[in-house]
This record gives C-alpha cells, structure tokens and sequence, in this order.
C-alpha cells in the first residue's frame, strides 16, 4: 500500500541515525507525544469509586482507545505524505523507525550513572539510576549500583533494541510505532498499586503479550553476541534454562538471565520498591562482583547484540519485500 511499504534500507538508515543521534530530549519524538496523550486521555476513563471489574474494562477502553489513535494517526500521516510525493511518506517511515529504536539512549543514560561511580559520586550516581529504574535507589552501595544498572540495560535490550528491531522487521514503522504505544501505557499504568492495580492490569497483560516473542530471541542474541565476545555462551544458556522463569515478570528473566550467565555474575535479590523491600529472585551464579569491568563487558554486549539484531531484522525485512 502507498505510504506504508517500508525497505530494508530504511531499516539499516533508522539503526544507523539512532546510533549516531541518540534521543536528544529538544528534537521532537512520538513516544513523549504518546505519554502526553495517556496523560490527557486517563481521567476521561479512571473513576475512583469503581469495583475492580468496572476498573478492569474501563482500563481495557483506555488501552484499545489509545492504541487504536496512535495506529490511525500514524497511518493517516503516511498515507498524507504519500498523496504528496512518495518520497516525503519514506522519509516519515524512516524517522518513525528511528525514534522507536534507543541503542544510543540507553547507553548515554548508563554511561551517565557508570561515570558518576568512577569519579566517586554515589549521591549522584544514584539520581541518575533513578531516571532509569522503578526501584528506590537511595540506599544502594557501590555494587548495588552497579548490579541494579547491569539489570536495567540487560532488561531494556530487549524493549529498547530487539523488540523495536522484530516489529520493524514483520511491520515496518506502524508495528513499531504500536509496540511503543504498548510499552508506554504498561511503564504510565501497568503497576500494581492502588491506583492502577485494576485500571493498569490490561495494560500490563497487553505489554507481556507483545514482549513474549522478543523478550526470548533477545536471550538468544545475547547469546550469539556473547560467544563472538569470547563469553562463556554455554554457561550463558545453561543460566537461561534455569533462571530466566524465575522472574514475576514473564519476559525480563531472559535477557537478564542471559547477560547473567555470560558475565558470571548473580542478578536480583533485596530491592526497594516504593519504599516496601521486596526480594527478587536471583539470577546466574556469582562467580564475581558486579563491577565498572562487568559493566564494560555488559555495554560491549549490548552493542553486539544490538548489530546482529538489526542484521536478523533486515533479512527478514528483505524477505517480507520480496
């Protein structure tokens, strides 16, 4: 359809303009977008004195109401731009590609808490940690941040890289732009307090159905990745087979198992979590301490994995064309 083809090159120019550009918090982006629509769109729908099933359906609304806009909206604007010349709905295609896509990002926002740990910084390092974590971080030492920051990159492998490359790869700029949507409503209203218990609980299922796929060929890539690093990729397989179900969360234990295992650390255990303790499962085997050289081999995986997952996803990308 006009507007809505979307080429393998495109995919390779969106992996590659992320990895140059990044998320500049000044240039316009449509996840911000999408997370000032749930912000205006929730009071419409959440009502205080309403039982849980009432909740549940009015939540389930508010879901299907936002994604079904954003998906109209961007193929409305793809098919407009195409009415006026083929090339402008191409280069639309592109930067709705790229900004769906946070290699950069996610390395600029650790590097930001690694290079406060190097200079000493713990106060600083761990406002930064909290920009990127749902958990407490003001009481974590030195390995509990860096044992907290390898969890997050590892989980956000998968929702910030692979799984944005698998939905560009079957559904070009819309499935991913929709991922997004998907993503955004279930880290604004997919958590289990007293506010959104309820009215966040389809969003939060909705979010593990659309991570199920890509949350395990992340393992896998990681994997791939850590055996052309010269990582123990058995012991990483070995970790995933036998941890990555442990998680509350039916998705982050395979990347993070798998980052676990090929760095011979042990994720998880006692975290904070709006101020009540929680203890998380436990992941691999703490053959060391979770260290600047652990994280440095955790960034150097990521990097990898993230060039096989955008080669796997342009192949596909180049099948589905022809």
């Amino acid at each position: 359809m006009a507007g809505l083809s979307f080429s393998p090159l495109s995919l390779v120019a969106a992996f590659v303009a992320d990895l140059l550009l990044g998320d500049p918090p000044t240039w316009p982006h449509p996840v911000r977008w999408i997370g000032r629509a749930v912000e205006e769109a929730e009071p419409f729908f959440y009502k205080d004195s309403s039982t849980p099933a009432i909740q549940r359906l009015r939540g389930a609304l508010f879901w299907s109401f936002l994604v079904v806009g954003v998906a109209a909206c961007v193929v409305l604007l793809l098919k407009a731009f195409s009415w006026v010349h083929e090339d402008l709905a191409i280069l639309f295609g592109l930067w709705l590609a790229y900004t769906t896509l946070a290699t950069r990002s996610l390395y600029e926002a650790s590097k930001a808490v690694a290079d406060a740990l190097n200079a000493g910084r713990l106060d600083e390092a761990r406002r930064h940690l909290s920009h990127i974590v749902s958990r407490n971080t003001e009481h974590l030492d030195e390995e509990g941040i860096w044992r907290a920051l390898v969890e997050t990159v590892s989980e956000n492998f998968s929702d910030g890289i692979l799984a944005p490359l698998f939905y560009l790869a079957f559904g070009g700029p819309v499935a991913a732009v929709l991922y997004k949507t998907v993503n955004t409503l279930d880290s604004m209203v997919g958590y289990k307090n007293d506010r959104y218990l309820h009215f966040g609980w389809w969003a939060a299922r909705a979010d593990d159905a659309w991570n199920w796929i890509p949350a395990r060929l992340s393992a896998l890539v990681l994997l791939a990745a850590g055996a052309l690093c010269g990582l123990n990729w058995r012991r990483g397989w070995a970790v995933v087979w036998r941890d990555a179900r442990k998680t509350a969360s039916p998705n982050a234990g395979f990347p993070e198992a798998a980052v676990a295992g090929l760095l011979g650390v042990m994720l998880g255990g006692p975290a904070v979590y709006f101020g009540e303790s929680v203890m998380k499962p436990t992941l691999g085997d703490a053959l060391e301490p979770v260290s600047r050289k652990v994280y440095q081999r955790m960034m150097r995986l990521v990097f990898v994995g993230a060039m096989l997952g955008a080669v796997l996803a342009t192949v596909v990308r180049f099948a589905m064309n022809t």
